[in-house]
């Protein structure tokens, strides 16, 4: 479609004879492309993060809910299975190739978001990529060498995906102070808190484990009790996790510093999965403009 742009341009006439001056308008219209709203898919949408996202990117400016993929509630209202008060007459499906086929016919700009498992996300961003679609991954325990292949796959289909470790914005920015402090701090341990024992120790710590151990340095030289069980489990060049595990815990990961007479210690709490959605509304606007693949939210922050 194309919106009618139209300007009032003030002419002025110069009469040789009487010395005075006449001002008529003329009017020049042009054409211009109206910028339609990025069509959304979310895979994974019955899950409790799927169906954030589903009223994230409803109630969201420049895009909007295209398509609903899972295996539950297949063939009722994602709308209402999000509690929402009118239905999005969108359907769940269990079928992602006939989803995005359907909406390819539109031709469209449109992203998929991923929320499934580590041993589906490649197949899944293919079948993106295949129907010219651009793709956001949300998989905390994706293997790295799965995004090798996905960045080797994307760099050979000039498609955009983006691989997000994590979604949150304080997240982000702890794991950004934690590698400030590592300059001037030897002694480092991380402790998080999780409602339940899966996937321990959690993305969260194994990536700033890794952050910190690729700057090339190595942590907790004097503390000869690494072989003790209980001084947590030992990630990257000598960081320690631990992790406490109790029902109604919020999601929590603390960075503790140490150096001569001081402890510097970063927090960050997880109350609510709504704390991914400024990240994903985010993680969506940036991917469209992608030709590659690019692994980390904290790229466009």
């Amino acid at each position: 479609m194309a919106a009618l742009s139209c300007h009032f341009h003030p002419i002025n006439y110069l009469n040789s004879h009487k010395f005075n001056r006449r001002i008529k308008h003329s009017i020049s219209c042009s054409a211009q492309p109206i910028q339609s709203n990025i069509k959304v898919v979310i895979n994974g949408a019955a899950k409790e993060i799927g169906r954030a996202a589903i009223v994230a990117v409803t109630n969201a400016r420049g895009m909007e809910v295209a398509g609903a993929v899972d295996t539950c509630h297949v063939g009722e209202d994602i709308g209402q299975v999000c509690g929402m008060e009118e239905p999005l007459e969108i359907p769940i499906l269990n079928d992602l190739t006939m989803v995005l086929g359907s909406i390819s016919q539109s031709k469209a700009t449109a992203v998929v978001v991923d929320f499934t498992d580590p041993s589906s996300v490649y197949d899944n961003v293919k079948q993106a990529t295949a129907f010219g679609m651009k793709s956001v991954v949300y998989v905390p325990r994706i293997k790295l060498d799965t995004v090798a292949a996905l960045s080797a796959f994307c760099e050979k289909a000039s498609m955009g995906v983006l691989v997000a470790p994590t979604l949150s914005i304080g997240s982000i920015l702890l794991q950004q102070a934690a590698i400030s402090a590592s300059f001037h701090y030897r002694n480092v341990e991380i402790v998080e808190s999780k409602p339940n024992a899966n996937d321990l120790p959690s993305a969260e710590a194994n990536q700033i484990a890794n952050n910190l151990s690729n700057l090339g340095q190595i942590y907790n030289r004097e503390d000869s009790s690494t072989d003790v069980l209980a001084r947590g489990q030992v990630l990257g060049d000598g960081i320690r996790v631990h992790s406490l595990v109790l029902p109604g815990l919020p999601s929590s990961t603390t960075v503790h510093f140490s150096g001569l007479g001081e402890i510097y210690s970063i927090k960050h709490d997880i109350t609510d999965v709504q704390c991914l959605m400024p990240g994903l509304l985010l993680a969506i606007r940036k991917v469209v403009r992608l030709k590659n693949l690019v692994y980390g939210l904290e790229k466009f922050l």
